[in-house]
This record gives C-alpha cells, sequence and structure tokens, in this order.
C-alpha cells in the first residue's frame, strides 16, 4: 500500500508505503534540486536504513530511481528501480547491488487503498 501527498507548501512529495499489513515500510521525501537540476529524494526505512537519489522522469507515467544506501545489514549499498503508474497502481521493478553484485529485478505493485499505511 501507498500513498502520495503534496508537502512543505507543494515544494515536495512524501510518500508513505507499507508491505505485508507493516511488515516492511518506508517513508521518501522527493523535492527539486536546483543545483544538481534533479529530482532528488531521502527515503527512511522500518528496517533501519536510509537512502539518497535521485529520479528521472522517462514519460509521464514512468520514472527511474538511483539509490545509495547507507545502513543496511544485508550489504546493499545501490539501488536502482523503475516505476510505472499503471492501471490505477505502481508496479515497481527494483535490483540491488548487494555485496558488490546486482541483483535480479524484483517486482512489486502498490495499489491504491482506503486503509492507513501500516508500521509495525
Amino acid at each position: 500500500m501507498s500513498t502520495w501527498q503534496r508537502a512543505l507548501n507543494g515544494t515536495a512529495i512524501k510518500t508513505i508505503h507499507s508491505i505485508n499489513e507493516g511488515e516492511y515500510g518506508g517513508e521518501s521525501m522527493i523535492f527539486w534540486d536546483n543545483k544538481k537540476q534533479s529530482l532528488v529524494f531521502y527515503y527512511f526505512t522500518t528496517a533501519g536504513f536510509y537512502t539518497q537519489g535521485t529520479m528521472n522522469v522517462l514519460s509521464p507515467t514512468q520514472f527511474v530511481a538511483y539509490e545509495n544506501v547507507t545502513g543496511n545489514k544485508e550489504g546493499i549499498t545501490k539501488v536502482k528501480s523503475t516505476s510505472e503508474f499503471k492501471d490505477n497502481s505502481f508496479v515497481v521493478s527494483t535490483s540491488y547491488l548487494k555485496k558488490g553484485q546486482w541483483t535480479k529485478p524484483d517486482t512489486r505493485t502498490y495499489t491504491r487503498s482506503e486503509k492507513t499505511v501500516k508500521f509495525k
């Protein structure tokens, strides 16, 4: 489950998501960085690590994100994900640089819900 909302008087977007009724979740702040001339974000997780990244818009319904990871206990140091808004859902394909090797992409689908995003 995921929510996206306007934040900081419209200068940022805040996202909150959870997986499996709060088993894992995170919050992001996305904003435009004039110096980098790019969308940048910070992502904080319930697993105790965080990422810093940039986003590139590929089309009106797709974007790709590149992240540097800090504090991941499983040895993940970078993340690349492609997100597409399709059929009222976000389909996200993610690869991880884990212990020096890229993983095969995992795909998750986030759907709109009236439920509240949960964190355990």
